[in-house]
């Protein structure tokens, strides 16, 4: 702004300049006409006109001046583009080259790219109890994988991989004595085998730690009355948080539409019991 009103008034002050150049050049021939030994009328009419143009001058230089400054200081309206938010300069010390970054563009990406990394919300399950636990356990202590001991302090996970033929996931378990947590995942990963596989570890902090070793960034899910901490990376989806089941009273049944080919993480969770092991009867299979 300073340069523009210093460019500007160079015209004026110029302008000025002519005029009061003028006004002694009109002097100067004024008195080159009274110096020629005119005559004395002649002399008055020179010194007439010498005050007639002197005070026509003085008229006109006023307003001229002010018009002059008026545009001198007259600032244009720049328009600043809307919503351009905050400008980053980044210089390298080995070039010296300079990049103009837009945070609010830069946020914007990360953002997308963030958004991009998310997996998509899943449908809670549905669920259900029932009360011929007798039974139930009776039935699944004959067959070869339907009985696992989990013990104090104890997180078993059972990764069961979505099946070819299958579009839902069902389960059922049981207890004795006394409840267990239980939580439903879900891996957005490529599956290689339809095999169910069994992870034991010996709390929850130490299975936060093995899936760290697999994937980075953390997000927090889990039982508040477990007392630990429970981790799921960012290709994990949340269908049913860990919560104490009532397991040793009722069987709890529950079942869950595929979302996608990955893999279902059934956790159950006895990381906050520092005394009791936990027998545990379970079924899991799926239906097309």
């Amino acid at each position: 702004e300073n340069e523009d009103s210093v460019q500007k008034t160079k015209p004026a002050d110029q302008q000025i300049d002519s005029l009061e150049s003028s006004t002694l050049q009109s002097g100067s021939q004024i008195g080159s006409l009274m110096s020629a030994g005119a005559t004395e009328d002649s002399k008055e009419k020179a010194g007439a006109l010498e005050d007639q143009g002197i005070a026509e001058l003085e008229k006109k230089l006023p307003d001229q001046i002010q018009s002059l400054r008026g545009e001198a200081v007259r600032i244009p309206n720049y328009h600043l583009p809307q919503g351009a938010g905050d400008i980053v300069m980044i210089q390298s010390d080995h070039t010296g080259a300079v990049d103009i970054l837009s945070a609010e563009l830069e946020t914007a990406d990360l953002l997308g790219e963030q958004r991009k990394a998310q997996p998509p919300p899943l449908a809670p399950p549905t669920m259900w109890t029932t009360e011929k636990t007798k039974e139930f356990k009776a039935k699944m202590g004959k067959e070869k994988n339907g009985r696992m001991v989990v013990k104090r302090g104890e997180v078993v996970t059972v990764r069961v991989p979505t099946h070819p033929d299958g579009k839902c996931i069902c389960w059922e378990f049981a207890t004795d004595d006394y409840d267990i947590g239980f939580g439903v995942y879900f891996d957005w990963t490529t599956v290689t085998s339809t095999a169910i596989t069994v992870q034991v570890s010996e709390s929850s902090d130490e299975e936060d730690e093995e899936e760290e070793e697999e994937i980075e960034g953390l997000s927090p899910v889990g039982d508040v009355e477990r007392g630990t901490k429970s981790y799921l990376r960012n290709r994990y989806g949340e269908i049913m948080p860990v919560y104490r089941r009532n397991s040793h009273r009722e069987v709890q049944a529950g079942s869950h539409e595929y979302p996608g080919e990955g893999i279902y993480l059934l956790k159950f969770d006895n990381s906050y019991s520092l005394l009791r092991n936990k027998t545990l009867f379970f079924h899991i299979y799926y239906t097309s």
